[in-house]
């Protein structure tokens, strides 16, 4: 998976003026017409299984990959994939959102700075029209070093003049009818009013301050970082997660706790786990989502341990509008959150969890498998999930997974797994993906064909000098499905891991001559 894409981004923050100079500038806004045939390749699935966001805005399953942009308007049986698109490009996709007929998209690449690999933001795309037509915006930035922002006119705010792409990541978007919102990391929490032509630096509380109101008299810096500009570092402008309930009512995580806004933006009130009674369980706050039934509502939060030795994992939720927090899952890293009605869906890196009474009771799904396909999610790890009417998606670093959830299906017992795969250019054929693969993060899959005939299969992995390291399968049924996918978790029959290096895996089918593959382990 790439990390640039995981919302467990450690704490680490750039002075916005090391990398680019005062002097560049935004490129221009540019707008394209998708071309079909560019957007379509292997149209039967999504083209990458690294789902780090998935959004369900009716009908429609936008994915946001480590190949950039995938669609569906058929509940998953047929895929758009904008990968090499003039819009989109080779561009990792690390934030959604759907509004209306409104679909914002935030993308994002490595870059390689001083032997270091740092996330660097490369811009918003923007449509109207369900994804036909794009506008491209770039990375919001500035172009001083340092501003002062008016808040009132009793007030002195400077701000720390975000002038690089590095670092200035937008991990989440939300949209409203009057504004666009985006949390940003070094690049702070920013809204546009004018549908992402300007942005403006949205001015919550530092450290020190519990709240603002228009009416205070104000003296504070808004900057992530001190940097060597003088400027105070707070970890509140460092924005991970914003939900907009709607146009007044917006909620913005950071690395210093949970910001609330009931009037759109002019006063905030911060909770965090250092200010209440019952606080959050981390102040650090990757995933924000409110639910409402049976005339309660609710806002949970994915809360992380940040600085605080007394902080931990887990997730919050709030029935008073923040006022007070219950914990729960502690211990668990929490990546998204899912909501239906009455259920919560939280995704974490040790699988799904499922609540129907408000967090008293947890249950969790077990093995995913597709007893169609044959297909199983090899890992624990989720990043994201959503609900599209009865249908529940959720993705990892392992492909798409979605199983129904209502009184005639209970949750897990019917799944369909979506792995990205190309055909195979014959029936004599074979490949493994991901490949490179690092056993540390994932499995690799060994992909061959049974000529759509039932037949037993046997699959052996050999080192670089022919010996025997591992029997994947031995005379294993294989029908039902002209290709199939076995799974090597990188280890040895002795259950250890293997060495770095070039692995061969041979595919007998029934009595036929062997099929051979290559493997490149790479930690």
């Amino acid at each position: 998976m790439n990390s640039l894409l995981c919302r467990a981004l450690p704490l680490l923050i750039v002075a916005a003026s090391t990398f680019d100079s005062v002097e560049a500038q935004l490129s221009t806004v540019q707008s394209y017409k998708l071309d079909a045939a560019q957007s379509t390749a292997n149209a039967n699935l999504p083209i990458s299984n690294s789902v780090t966001d998935i959004v369900v805005s009716g009908s429609t399953i936008w994915l946001g990959t480590g190949k950039g942009l995938s669609r569906s308007t058929d509940n998953g049986t047929t895929w758009r994939n904008y990968y090499n698109t003039p819009e989109f490009g080779q561009e990792d996709v690390s934030a959604i959102a759907v509004h209306n007929n409104e679909v914002w998209v935030a993308t994002a690449h490595s870059k390689d700075v001083d032997g270091s690999s740092l996330p660097e933001g490369s811009g918003l795309r923007y449509s109207i029209d369900g994804g036909e037509t794009w506008t491209i915006f770039p990375q919001p930035r500035d172009t001083k070093n340092i501003d002062t922002l008016f808040y009132n006119a009793k007030s002195r705010i400077r701000a720390l003049g975000v002038t690089t792409n590095v670092n200035n990541i937008t991990y989440d978007v939300a949209a409203t009818d009057s504004a666009v919102w985006i949390a940003s990391y070094a690049g702070m929490a920013r809204k546009s009013t004018d549908k992402g032509k300007t942005w403006q630096v949205v001015i919550i509380p530092p450290d020190l301050l519990d709240s603002i109101y228009p009416t205070d008299s104000l003296v504070f810096d808004m900057s992530p970082v001190a940097g060597g500009l003088g400027l105070q570092n707070n970890f509140n402008h460092r924005a991970f997660s914003v939900y907009a309930e709607n146009w007044s009512n917006v909620w913005i995580g950071t690395a210093g706790g949970i910001n609330k806004t009931t009037d759109g933006g002019s006063s905030w009130v911060k909770f965090n786990h250092k200010n209440q009674a019952a606080p959050i369980s981390g102040n650090f706050v990757v995933a924000l989502r409110s639910q409402s039934f049976a005339g309660q509502k609710i806002i949970w939060a994915g809360t992380v341990n940040a600085e605080g030795l007394t902080e931990k994992r887990g997730v919050s939720f709030s029935q008073d509008s923040g006022q007070t927090w219950k914990t729960a899952l502690l211990g668990e890293f929490c990546h998204n959150i899912g909501i239906k009605d009455s259920v919560v869906y939280i995704v974490t890196d040790n699988g799904i969890f499922r609540t129907s009474d408000v967090g008293q009771t947890w249950t969790q799904p077990g093995t995913i498998y597709d007893k169609i396909t044959r297909q199983r999610i090899a890992s624990q790890k989720f990043y994201s999930v959503d609900v599209s009417f009865d249908n529940v998606w959720f993705g990892g670093n392992d492909g798409l997974a979605s199983t129904l959830d209502n009184n005639n299906n209970p949750f897990g017992f019917t799944w369909k797994v979506l792995h990205a795969s190309q055909p195979l250019s014959s029936n004599r054929s074979t490949y493994a993906y991901p490949n490179p693969f690092s056993p540390d993060d994932e499995v690799v899959r060994l992909h061959y064909s049974t000529e759509n005939r039932t037949a037993k299969v046997t699959i052996r992995i050999f080192d670089f000098g022919m010996n025997l390291v591992r029997t994947v399968i031995s005379n294993a049924d294989r029908f039902g499905a002209p290709e199939f996918d076995e799974i090597w978790d990188g280890k040895d029959d002795n259950k250890r891991q293997v060495a770095n290096g070039p692995y061969f895996y041979q595919v007998v089918i029934g009595n036929g001559e062997p099929i051979w593959g290559k493997i490149l382990v790479l930690q």
